[in-house]
């Protein structure tokens, strides 16, 4: 992957793996953290395995509301989740694609280091992405997620 396409971000979460994991493979939990507030996922529709669609409704505190299709690419529990909105439903592509996101999940001492990579299709996709926020944005649904993870 050349780097101007790809944006990371790499935290260690207070909780083990498996409540991790649990915070991406249940709808109820992910819609606790996904997005970060006062955004909210009122919709989680996923068939979470490989092969597998996704769709996750974002909405903002207005109302306005931001549809996500995809398709995973691979799951292999506890380790890694590869997503990507190039495809929609039955792998029709879809009408422009922007990034594939690649998600692991390794044991650090009883703790999760938890790396989440956005890979864009061009590097134009990947500087948008991170003037709206990528790196504030994914940091505050990783802190969310952390504290679901932990109640866990």
């Amino acid at each position: 992957m050349q780097p101007d396409h790809e944006l990371i971000l790499t935290r260690v979460i207070d909780a083990p793996v498996s409540a991790v994991w649990r915070c991406w493979a249940e709808p109820e939990l992910k819609k606790q953290w996904f997005c970060p507030r006062p955004w909210t996922t009122p919709v989680i529709e996923e068939d979470f395995r490989t092969g597998g669609e996704s769709f996750i409704l974002m909405q903002g505190p207005e109302g306005e509301e931001f549809p996500n299709h995809g398709v995973f690419l691979e799951v292999l529990p506890q380790k890694r989740i590869v997503i990507t909105d190039a495809f929609v439903t039955a792998w029709v592509p879809s009408k422009k694609p922007f990034m594939t996101a690649v998600t692991t999940f390794e044991e650090e001492d009883g703790k999760t280091r938890y790396t989440a990579r956005a890979l864009h299709w061009t590097a134009e996709d990947r500087k948008t992405h991170e003037e709206m926020g990528f790196h504030e944005g994914w940091g505050m649904a990783a802190s969310q997620m952390e504290d679901v993870a932990k109640s866990l």
